[in-house]
C-alpha cells in the first residue's frame, strides 16, 4: 500500500527480494499539471510496469475493500505513504502485521511531512524506521532504523530521494530478519503535520537560518513566498550570511547581492526569486529591473 515516489523504491526491492506481492493498493488517479487530467500515482506506474494487479479503493475501510483484502490470504502488509488511515478491522488481516516505512526517527516527527519539519526546524540527522501499525498516528512499536546525515543546503526533495532507498532495504532486512518489536517514548514524541499554503508565507521576524531552513524543507511545495510592492515574490534560492544589521526584518539592504535583514538583526541573501505569472530570474536582474529605493521592503 502505497502512493508516491518515495514508495517506489521499497516496491521495488520487495519484488527484487523474492517476495510474492499479490497486490498493489495505491490512491485513485487525481487530476495533475495544468491541464488537470487524470495522472496515476507512481506507485501504479510502478506496479504496472511489475506486471503487478492495482486496486485503487476511494476508502479502504469500506466492508468490500476489507473483504477484497482478507481474500489475498497475506502473510504480512507493507504501507508507505498510502494516503489513507488504515482501521483497525485491516491492521487485523495478516498474521505477521502491517510494517510502515516512515521517513524519520520515531517517535520523532510523526505525521504526514517528517521530512519537510526535519529540514524546517534545522535538524541535521534523520532517517527511516519500520514499525508495526497500529491504530494511531505513528505511534507503533519499533522494528528498525537507519540514520542518514542531513546535507546543508539539502531541499525537501532531494532528501526525499535519499532516504527513499534507505527506506527500501530497511523494509527488506526487516522481513527477512525480525527483531522484537520496541514500543515507543511517548514523551520523546514530536508532530509533522501536514503542510498548507499558509507555511508557504515568510516571517521576517525569524532569523535568517530559520527562514532558509523552512525555503529548503518546504521546496518544492509550497514554497516560501512574501509580498514585494503589493504583489506576491516566491523565493527559490536563499543563503543566510554572517553578516548584521540593525534595519527592520523585511527591510532590503542597500547594495549588491540582493539582502534582506531578518529577525535578531540576522541577514538573509536571496539569490533567485519569481514574481506572479513570470519566470524565475536571478535576485540581481530582479533588483536592477525594479530600480530598488534604499527604504524598500518585503512583507
Amino acid at each position: 500500500m502505497g502512493t508516491p515516489q518515495f514508495a517506489v523504491p521499497t516496491l521495488a526491492a520487495l519484488v527484487a527480494a523474492g517476495h510474492e506481492v499479490r497486490a498493489v493498493y495505491t490512491q485513485p488517479d487525481r487530476p495533475a499539471g495544468r491541464g488537470q487530467q487524470l495522472a496515476p500515482s507512481p506507485v501504479k506506474q510502478a506496479a504496472l510496469a511489475l506486471e503487478l494487479p492495482v486496486f485503487q479503493p476511494e476508502r479502504v475501510l469500506r466492508p468490500e475493500i476489507v473483504e477484497e483484502l482478507r481474500a489475498f490470504q497475506a502473510d504480512v502488509m507493507v504501507v508507505v505513504g498510502y494516503g489513507q488511515i488504515i482501521p483497525q478491522v485491516i491492521i487485523d488481516l495478516p498474521p505477521l502485521g502491517i510494517i510502515n516505512v516512515h521517513a524519520s526517527l520515531l517517535p520523532r516527527y510523526r505525521g504526514a511531512a517528517p521530512i519537510q519539519w526535519a529540514l524546517a526546524n534545522g535538524e541535521t540527522v534523520t532517517g527511516v524506521t519500520t514499525m508495526l501499525i497500529n491504530a494511531g498516528l505513528d505511534t507503533g512499536d519499533i522494528l528498525r532504523t537507519a540514520e542518514l546525515a542531513i546535507a546543508p543546503l539539502e531541499t525537501a526533495s532531494e532528501l526525499s530521494a535519499r532516504l527513499a532507498p534507505l527506506g527500501a532495504a530497511l523494509c527488506v532486512e526487516t522481513l527477512a530478519n525480525p527483531l522484537s518489536p520496541v514500543p515507543q517514548n511517548n514523551a520523546e514524541a514530536t508532530l509533522a503535520r501536514i503542510l498548507t499554503k499558509d507555511d508557504a508565507r515568510i516571517d521576517w521576524s525569524r532569523t535568517a537560518a530559520e527562514i532558509h531552513n523552512r525555503l529548503r524543507g518546504f521546496t518544492p511545495w509550497p514554497g516560501a513566498v512574501c509580498s514585494f510592492r503589493g504583489t506576491p515574490l516566491k523565493i527559490h534560492a536563499a543563503l543566510p550570511l554572517p553578516e548584521l544589521t540593525n534595519l527592520a526584518p523585511g527591510s532590503i539592504l542597500p547594495g549588491n547581492p540582493l539582502r534582506v535583514a531578518c529577525g535578531c538583526g540576522t541577514v538573509l541573501a536571496i539569490h533567485e526569486v519569481q514574481q506572479e505569472g513570470r519566470k524565475r530570474v536571478p535576485a540581481e536582474g530582479f533588483r536592477n529591473g525594479h530600480h530598488l529605493a534604499d527604504n524598500e521592503s518585503l512583507t
